[in-house]
């Protein structure tokens, strides 16, 4: 799992400078729009929301766009999309297994997009159910180590904060450390970790690979360009998959 979790928060870290901003601003604030209408509009009452607009923050989404995407998606301003979510399951070069999830509005253009990353970057459509096994869905959440304060907090600051919130482990990355919790639990350990006076990077729902692949360098950066090229769709908002890189093709991405 340590390559999936380095590059998960390579992605996070990438994200913020990335040169597609204005693509990941729309995915973010898509987000927050389905989880307004899902669950209402005030993040207090709305974990689910909550959790959407602090990753959009996160990635210095503008507030107005944020409060705008609340307020249609709750209902209050015209113009949201009806999205559905949809996850696709398909294999990369070197047998890696790829979980797609996309929010569309549009079912046939998203299974196209889909279709022809993977076709045009040595992977396949597979059939549902065929990779899903391979992973477990998961709480998430990424704590920076630095302080708000310049201080830095250690592993025992975590883990002590999030012991009897449900976390399941706690893992170093570097600059962040990892909470691992149950799904379910991912909103209550966020919660324990800020009443404990220590600030959250993201708290999200993720699907972690049970067992992963390991990749020479060549295969791995065919497996990256793939993922580049499906989370390239306007549709699509988080790709999964069970590989494990080296450092060195990680730090190239």
């Amino acid at each position: 799992m340590s390559g999936h979790s380095k590059w998960a928060t390579t992605k996070h870290k990438k994200a913020v400078v990335d040169a597609r901003r204005g693509k990941l601003f729309a995915k973010l604030v898509k987000n927050v729009e389905v989880a307004a209408r899902t669950g209402g509009a005030d993040p207090a009452g709305n974990p689910t929301l909550a959790d959407a607009i602090q990753k959009a923050k996160s990635s210095s989404v503008p507030n107005d766009n944020i409060d705008r995407a609340v307020r249609r998606g709750a209902g209050l301003d015209a113009g949201g999309a009806d999205y559905e979510s949809i996850m696709y399951e398909g294999y990369g070069p070197g047998g890696v297994a790829v979980l797609v999830e996309c929010l569309t509005d549009n079912r046939n253009r998203a299974a196209s997009d889909v279709r022809t990353a993977l076709t045009r970057n040595g992977g396949s459509l597979a059939d549902p159910g065929s990779v899903s096994y391979l992973f477990n869905r998961k709480g998430v959440v990424l704590v920076p180590k630095e302080r708000e304060d310049g201080a830095t907090q250690t592993e025992d600051d975590v883990l002590g904060a999030v012991l009897d919130a449900g976390a399941e482990e706690v893992n170093d990355l570097g600059d962040t450390f990892e909470v691992i919790c149950e799904a379910t639990d991912v909103h209550q350990v966020r919660a324990a970790l800020e009443l404990a006076g220590i600030g959250v990077e993201s708290a999200e729902v993720s699907f972690l690979p049970s067992v992963s692949v390991p990749l020479d360098d060549d295969t791995g950066r065919k497996v990256l360009r793939l993922v580049d090229a499906l989370e390239d769709s306007d549709d699509v908002q988080n790709v999964w998959a069970n590989f494990d890189v080296s450092d060195e093709v990680l730090e190239s991405v």
